[in-house]
């Protein structure tokens, strides 16, 4: 791979200092986290997709500063939030998902744990409010290996925080993150996020599952790969029977912004290029969506997409785990026009 400012996405990444506490990066909070009240501030939301129960777990939110989008109009984009009566800077929840059929419990992502401060790292919080122990999941999907995807797969001590649990990771981001060479022509600022990378997966030494291409990880749910915003990015489609879900995660920052602009992409994509073209897809998908005459007739949807990182209604008193379809149709409808028949004009 060719290491460019392109690489590691538009310019200098100083805005890599805005993810990384000045906290140690692993275990120094895992104590007080664990040890707060999960009725405080946990998140779930369960729902059913088919025989799969689905459960969204919110780790908390980052404020996401129009500087984070390089490439927006400043003035397009805050008639964007004022639009969907957003602040600025925009609050930006980061969720997981856990996926359950039986006893078999899979989780996709694992939040920031202690890296990103404490309105994150609240996944431990979540789980216990869905009544699921980590020492309950099987399976944990890595969907990449920035920080508020995988740091929390370590608990006190260092220790792996789901110790029953295989890690699935796309074989190309483990590549990547674990090449000295990548590493050593690497920012500066971006050399914190290869030691992330790396320690996340140590405690699990003998269980990381590396995947290639669209292959099943678990039944019911299938790996689609997604480059772009890292080089292994995945996104996942699960299914039961006729139900359908996609599950994108940092496909879309933040929708207020990227569903009208997918060429805005965040400094933190690692290829610009592809991550604005999957963003594109995505925002052509979720178009179509809620152009279709079946989009708007309940919470959920036989096939419906989900966020793992989402933009809060405004009416929400903080950023959850915002996962009802007719919410984002709420988003969509307002801000496109469809014919009768359900096509974009």
């Amino acid at each position: 791979m060719n290491i460019d400012r392109r690489t590691f996405g538009i310019g200098t990444f100083s805005a890599g200092a805005l993810l990384l506490s000045p906290i140690s990066l692993f275990g120094s909070n895992a104590a007080a986290i664990a040890a707060r009240s999960p009725a405080s501030l946990a998140s779930a939301h369960r729902f059913m997709l088919g025989d799969l129960e689905i459960t969204a777990l919110s780790d908390g939110y980052l404020n996401l500063g129009l500087e984070l989008f390089p490439s927006a109009d400043t003035a397009a984009a805050e008639a964007l939030l004022a639009k969907a009566f957003l602040p600025k800077p925009l609050p930006t929840s980061v969720n997981a998902y856990l996926v359950t059929k039986g006893d078999r419990r899979v989780l996709i992502d694992t939040g920031t744990a202690s890296a990103m401060g404490p309105i994150l790292g609240h996944i431990p919080e979540a789980l216990a409010a869905a009544g699921v122990r980590p020492e309950e999941i099987d399976t944990v999907i890595i969907t990449h290996l920035h920080p508020d995807h995988a740091n929390g797969l370590v608990g006190i001590g260092g220790k792996a925080a789901f110790p029953a649990a295989e890690v699935v990771v796309a074989a190309p981001e483990f590549a990547f993150w674990h090449d000295d060479g990548i590493r050593s022509k690497a920012p500066d600022q971006m050399k914190p996020y290869f030691e992330i990378a790396r320690k996340s997966l140590v405690p699990y030494h003998g269980k990381v599952r590396k995947i290639e291409g669209e292959v099943e990880i678990a039944p019911g749910i299938r790996a689609l790969p997604a480059p772009g915003h890292t080089p292994g990015h995945l996104a996942l489609r699960i299914g039961s029977g006729d139900a359908n879900l996609l599950l994108f995660t940092d496909v879309i920052h933040a929708s207020a912004l990227q569903l009208a602009h997918p060429e805005w992409a965040i400094a933190f994509d690692v290829d610009q290029e592809a991550a604005i073209a999957h963003a594109r897809r995505c925002s052509t998908w979720c178009r179509r969506m809620a152009c279709s005459s079946q989009a708007c007739t309940g919470p959920f949807q036989a096939s419906v997409m989900l966020f793992a990182r989402a933009t809060p209604m405004a009416t929400s008193r903080r950023p959850g785990p915002l996962c009802e379809a007719r919410l984002l149709v709420s988003f969509l409808t307002s801000t496109m026009e469809c014919n009768p028949a359900g096509a974009l004009v």
